[in-house]
């Protein structure tokens, strides 16, 4: 049996919560186009007969702006310890400069193999790839470099099989059928926000958190907190239009993740500088 872990790094947005639910078979990660959707630390568990590989979801490399950013980074650094390999994602439709430069010269610092992953290569010209695979290997001395999407899942068995060839032999450590290592309390607030990250835009996003109070057999009930009144207003909509929408959105996969369907209670409510408030984080768990 091979186990172990490998860490997910790369700029914000290039897609590795999305290529992590690829490689773990499933949805671990929420994922949008906003950046710096990921604030945690998730672990997408991959099992196979032969192998459970252990992927480390984390925020994008950052500079901390404040105090959920400043631990957000922190959880970055802490997270190379311990592993096995490190799976740095590229975009093959964004420019590969300085960003990708900073984090290529800190994971190939590490002294373990590193697998680079040029994702978002579907409807890109095979010349475009090239000229970027070209780009991609100046970066370090990497141990593979494979082009995929993990939309389409192009590429996707291979870059599995090549991460799961670099653990060494070992045991289980997350039962075979688990997927992630959140909380189902988590798994909800994660989904929730998901959704309202989907139907906001602007300054509101990056503002809110969600807060789940209660699971029962048969309602769910969550706080989505946000700094200002005004963005609360906007969450909340014309009516409660809003807030109903981003509820019918998250209700069925939350129901997927409980396992039977519920009545999904949200409600909005304004936590002034909650980023900024240690304490807020600590008891939210970023």
């Amino acid at each position: 049996m091979k186990s172990g872990f490998v860490a997910v790094a790369g700029r914000p947005n290039v897609g590795k919560s999305t290529l992590v639910n690829a490689l773990a078979g499933g949805k671990v990660a929420i994922v949008s186009d906003k950046p710096h959707t990921t604030r945690r630390r998730i672990f997408g568990i991959a099992n196979g007969e032969d192998h459970q590989l252990v992927l480390v979801d984390l925020p994008g490399f950052q500079r901390p702006m404040d105090a959920l950013t400043a631990r957000m980074q922190r959880t970055v650094d802490a997270s190379f310890e311990d592993v096995q390999a490190v799976l740095f994602v590229l975009s093959a439709r964004d420019h590969i400069g300085a960003g990708d430069r900073f984090i290529a010269k800190r994971v190939f610092a590490l002294g373990v193999p590193v697998v680079i992953a040029l994702n978002k290569v579907d409807r890109l010209k095979g010349g475009h790839i090239a000229s970027q695979m070209q780009t991609a290997a100046r970066l370090g001395d990497f141990h593979a470099l494979h082009p995929v999407s993990a939309v389409t899942k192009e590429g996707i068995p291979a870059l599995g099989d090549e991460l799961v060839a670099l653990l060494p032999e070992g045991q289980l450590y997350f039962p075979s059928d688990q997927r992630t290592d959140l909380t189902v309390e988590d798994q909800i607030a994660e989904l929730v926000r998901e959704k309202a990250l989907q139907l906001t835009r602007e300054e509101v996003p990056h503002s809110i958190t969600v807060d789940v109070d209660e699971v029962g057999e048969k309602v769910v009930r969550a706080f989505v907190l946000v700094e200002t009144e005004s963005q609360k207003q906007i969450l909340v909509g014309k009516k409660g239009s809003m807030i109903r929408e981003i509820g019918m959105r998250a209700r069925h996969e939350i129901e997927l993740v409980l396992g039977h369907k519920v009545f999904l209670e949200l409600q909005v409510k304004v936590k002034p500088k909650w980023r900024r408030d240690d304490a807020t984080l600590e008891r939210l768990g970023l």
